[in-house]
């Protein structure tokens, strides 16, 4: 197969070798990443690679909830204020409600950076877990009008009213074995869905690396019974039109 495909999540700043990583996911007909941050340290990384590599390192920065700390807000808040303008989507953003973070901390940076996103009219790349009403709320609320809900697993009730609204989720690799993500995927008209690896995570035990969102196609193919050039046609074009990737 020789259609484009892009992966619109990747953690690309904790590979020691990425340029290997590119090469082998350009092998593998992958024409872009959106690389993302997760705080101050990873965010510069970011901004570093796609200096490094224009045209196909897209950058996003962000501030997962898993790195908040609150000796680090300031200065990270800061960084993405002065460098928003040069980058392709806020995030990784959200709440994670697992993670020991407080939530009181974790609403306070993630309301902040809504309130940016607005204001720079930047799309928004969310993480949720165990809080996927709340962290859709809070994306609403704020009127953005373009978000993907990264690696989409939460309830079908939230996702049919994401949806509604326009927002996007993304598949994972995860598909070959997570029935949650599953439905996710089954429930979300093409139209609104991406392909990402969210690498270097392990999915059962094997490190992911951005080649392998044709794993990602494949499963949507199987899942939504189309053919694999229809999915990954639809989906790049949706990468394009949402993070402006020419």
């Amino acid at each position: 197969m020789n259609i484009p495909v892009i992966d619109t999540h990747v953690h690309l700043d904790e590979f020691a070798d990425p340029e290997r990583v590119i090469q082998e996911a350009r092998e593998a007909n992958v024409i872009a990443m959106v690389a993302v941050g997760m705080d101050l340290a990873s965010n510069k990384k970011i901004l570093e690679l796609a200096r490094r590599f224009p045209g196909f390192v897209y950058p996003a920065i962000g501030y997962h909830p898993w790195k908040i700390t609150v000796s680090g807000v300031r200065d990270n808040l800061q960084f993405i204020k002065t460098h928003l303008d040069q980058v392709v989507a806020l995030g990784e953003i959200g709440l994670d409600f697992k993670v020991p973070v407080e939530k009181e901390l974790q609403y306070l940076v993630f309301r902040d950076l809504l309130d940016l996103a607005w204001d720079r009219k930047k799309p928004v790349i969310i993480h949720s877990r165990r809080a996927h009403e709340e962290t859709y709320e809070l994306v609403r609320k704020n009127d953005l009008k373009q978000a993907v809900f990264h690696w989409y697993s939460g309830p079908l009730e939230v996702l049919k009213d994401l949806l509604l609204q326009g927002y996007s989720i993304s598949a994972t690799p995860a598909l070959a074995y997570s029935p949650k993500h599953q439905e996710a995927v089954a429930a979300t008209p093409l139209k609104q869905l991406l392909l990402e690896t969210d690498s270097p995570v392990r999915y059962q035990g094997v490190e992911a690396r951005p080649a392998q969102v044709i794993q990602s196609l494949t499963e949507v193919a199987r899942i939504k019974r189309m053919e694999k050039e229809t999915v990954a046609l639809k989906t790049t074009q949706n990468a394009r039109d949402l993070f402006g990737i020419i």
